[in-house]
């Protein structure tokens, strides 16, 4: 599966806010003002409303690490769904399995969580699962194996007291789905309504 192996703070850079791409929060601060390339540091222009639009759908990309043909499907399937189009989205996001993995606090980033999904380091319900796309539904298991436990920065997270999301449950590398994540879930300042006015523009 292909994904976007730059550098994250260019990203980050190009939004103008932190979206939880890098662990060194200080230091990603200090270059936000700045838009990278050459002109970055020159006076921005007045954004048209397609140019707002674009930018909260590049910004929930690379919040969830996701390419535009993903985001694309997960809009289609969103928008077949009976509740509000964008609010259907970011659920679906939430509950990718990288993503969830991320929210309990087993990996300091998404990509993080994403790369040990992928190395296949937790099951789901007893059974392996390495699709970081996964979407885990109310009442899975999701369980850490025993020698995840053991790399530095899971052992590292896992000491740390993680805020749950209220959705989620766990305790010593297990967690339970308890419910699916609904709009004030989702910590991370996205306004989807502009997303869905840009794929139906």
């Amino acid at each position: 599966m292909a994904r976007y192996v730059g550098p994250k703070q260019r990203l980050q850079r190009q939004i103008g806010e932190d979206l939880g791409l890098k662990t060194n929060a200080l230091k990603t601060a200090r270059r936000l003002a700045n838009r990278p390339g050459q002109h970055g540091a020159k006076g921005r222009r007045k954004i048209s409303n397609y140019g707002v639009q674009l930018k909260e759908k590049q910004k929930l990309k690379y919040i969830y690490g996701l390419l535009e043909k993903q985001l694309r499907a997960v809009y289609e399937e969103a928008s077949k769904n009976p509740a509000a189009t964008g609010t259907a989205m970011l659920s679906f996001l939430e509950r990718r399995l990288d993503n969830v993995v991320y929210r309990l606090g087993w990996a300091p980033t998404r990509a993080s969580a994403r790369q040990l999904v992928n190395h296949d380091h937790f099951t789901v319900n007893g059974k392996r699962m390495n699709i970081p796309s996964y979407k885990v539904n109310v009442g899975d298991i999701l369980t850490m194996k025993a020698k995840t436990a053991k790399i530095p920065v899971v052992a590292e997270m896992m000491k740390q007291e993680a805020i749950l999301p209220v959705w989620l449950e766990a305790k010593n590398g297990a967690a339970h789905v308890t419910k699916l994540p609904v709009r004030e879930d989702v910590t991370e300042k996205v306004e989807e309504q502009l997303i869905v006015e840009y794929y139906n523009r």
